[in-house]
């Protein structure tokens, strides 16, 4: 429901505002962690509660059904409430769900609040680069997106080892319960800092439909799907391309390498992506075929597996701010419908990972990884550059 008399806009300078943009890149990083802790507590969690470890995993998957099934609709019918209580209100579903995960003693009950967070992190991650677009001058925009964003490479990297290394010394609810309390900060934070606007008024709305035929966001759309279905299958199944060269004992290490690279990969497309998203995108896209070539060929050489992960991560790292960047620009004031959709084809890439990549890894075995990723990459690099008036424009922007 809009409000009767709208307050004006804030005034936009020729700079960022950068911490109204940190506290939505604070935000990202409680939704990472949020939804990957699990994955490290699981042996704890899972006598915690009582259950199979494989119960326990479902808590990883009963997020991304939330989050997969609200963003969408969440979206769509939320178009003309104003946009800082609506992020407070996605904000504060984190707060409840790590609450009650951190006190409940019932498998259910945690579920329960798994899904709720799922549903927030849909709703967050629609709004987050409209937003960050929001409070940024036009030739800032991706700059702004990239900031917003980075908490996410964070809480991969950093975040969800510290996480799982504190779970060892204060307990699985323990560290729950603090990232409920990161979250009251960053609520008391966003109401100091992070401006409000108004929604869309009822006859500037656009439906679905209209939306997902705006030239340019199906080639976005296809470019994600390809791109992270490609990531996801790798990432998930990441250890058995580990065997050969004897170190699946490793595969942290490895994923160290690849989150520290990923953290450089957000930073040089934050510098960049406001005059060069096209190229760099095509870069993103040949750096990760460049790293799977050198994992089917190189997966005996300890080595050649660390620079590849090396540069996976930089492929991967900036990849998410690439793509938010490309649908907000197109779709420009149904951003946020537009975001939607792009977090509903990610969440179904994960999806899509992990399944096909069990089907290839019981069928065929590690050697057909390979051709497959770099099928989706070659499908992935067509898109973007026949793209090239649309989704993924060849000019630069100022």
């Amino acid at each position: 429901m809009t409000s009767a008399s709208p307050t004006p806009l804030p005034p936009i300078h020729d700079r960022l505002p950068w911490s109204g943009l940190l506290a939505l890149s604070m935000a990202a990083f409680i939704t990472i962690l949020t939804e990957a802790l699990p994955a490290g507590l699981l042996p704890q969690i899972s006598a915690g509660l009582n259950v199979t470890e494989a119960a326990t995993g479902q808590l990883v998957t009963v997020y991304a059904v939330g989050s997969l099934l609200a963003a969408i609709p969440l979206t769509t019918f939320t178009q003309g409430i104003r946009r800082r209580p609506l992020l407070l209100t996605a904000i504060a579903g984190f707060l409840v769900a790590n609450t009650v995960t951190a006190i409940s003693g019932h498998y259910g009950l945690t579920l329960v609040a798994r899904f709720i967070a799922g549903v927030s992190a849909g709703l967050l991650w629609a709004l987050a680069a409209g937003y960050a677009a929001r409070m940024a001058p036009d030739h800032l925009k991706g700059r702004a997106i990239a900031i917003a964003m980075a908490g996410t490479p964070l809480a991969l990297s950093l975040g969800v080892p510290a996480g799982t290394y504190l779970g060892a010394l204060i307990g699985w609810r323990a560290c729950f319960g603090l990232i409920s309390g990161l979250t009251v900060l960053l609520i008391v934070w966003v109401l100091a800092r992070v401006p409000d606007y108004a929604g869309e008024a009822a006859g500037a709305r656009r439906s679905l439909k209209n939306v997902f035929t705006l030239p340019g966001i199906r080639p976005v759309l296809f470019v994600v799907l390809a791109f992270v279905l490609a990531h996801n299958l790798l990432y998930t199944y990441i250890a058995p391309f580990l065997e050969a060269a004897g170190m699946v004992g490793r595969t942290d290490t490895v994923l160290l390498v690849f989150g520290m690279a990923s953290l450089l990969s957000i930073w040089g497309v934050g510098v960049l992506i406001d005059r060069h998203l096209r190229t760099l995108t095509l870069a993103c896209t040949a750096l990760f075929g460049l790293a799977v070539a050198a994992l089917w060929m190189g997966r005996d050489a300890p080595a050649v597996i660390y620079t590849a992960a090396a540069i996976w991560g930089l492929a991967f790292g900036g990849c998410a701010t690439l793509f938010q960047t490309a649908s907000a620009k197109t779709a420009g004031p149904a951003a946020d419908l537009a975001q939607s959709m792009l977090v509903t084809v990610w969440n179904m890439a994960i999806a899509g990972g992990a399944l096909a990549g069990g089907m290839l890894l019981e069928q065929f075995g590690t050697w057909a990884f390979a051709p497959c990723l770099l099928a989706l990459l070659a499908a992935s690099a067509a898109v973007t550059v026949f793209a090239r008036r649309h989704g993924f424009p060849a000019h630069k922007t100022r």
